[in-house]
């Protein structure tokens, strides 16, 4: 009968990990997070959860002659956003697996 208390014990403190898990991911999803690029001439935002939300250009770097130089920029934008994002579910969720490697999991 000892080892059931030990074991209900563990299941209350996974639980509630689980729990703390779900709420820490929400908030994530909440977050926004601005890349930019260009001198700030391009900013995208995505959320914690790295799914692009907006795209900011500013007008003066619209030239219609030079459309690769645009896309260009809005990639490196993109992929800073994406990179910060990254960190910030690193930093967010690593409290929870400390030091395990769960490749996908997050």
């Amino acid at each position: 009968m000892r080892g059931m208390g030990n074991m209900q014990g563990m299941m209350k403190q996974m639980q509630k990990m689980q729990k703390k898990m779900t709420e820490a991911q929400e908030k994530l999803g909440e977050e926004r997070i601005v890349g930019e690029a260009g001198n700030g001439m391009v900013k995208v935002t995505v959320s914690g959860h790295r799914e692009v939300l907006d795209i900011e250009i500013d007008p003066e770097l619209a030239d219609p002659d030079d459309v690769e130089m645009l896309q260009d920029i809005i990639i490196i934008a993109t992929n800073d956003a994406l990179k910060k994002a990254e960190q910030l579910s690193e930093s967010t969720m690593g409290q929870f697996t400390k030091g395990l490697n769960l490749p996908g999991m997050f």
